[in-house]
């Protein structure tokens, strides 16, 4: 089932500069794993060490956040928008 997954612009370099991709997969461990397959770089970016998503990284499915849903477990179908969002900080002091 294909689902399109939005490319935040710190992974962008992987993609060849795209936004957005189209990948088969029935849930987003299967949705990273595609991602990789086809854009090298996308586990280490997403994974820690220890095989998990890691803290900063948030998905989302169809705008609502993975974590409730599963995580990486959580299951898509056909026709799905992802968006993989990393947490920024900083900004300055006042």
């Amino acid at each position: 089932m294909a689902v399109r997954v939005q490319i935040p612009g710190p992974l962008r370099s992987l993609t060849a500069g795209a936004s957005e991709v189209e990948v088969e997969a029935a849930d987003v461990a299967a949705l990273i794993e595609a991602l990789e397959a086809r854009h090298h770089g996308f586990h280490e970016r997403l994974y820690d060490g220890q095989g998990q998503l890691r803290s900063y990284i948030r998905i989302f499915i169809n705008d609502e956040d993975a974590r409730s849903l599963g995580q990486a477990r959580a299951t898509l179908k056909a026709g799905d928008r992802v968006a993989i969002v990393p947490a920024i900080a900083g900004g300055a002091a006042t």
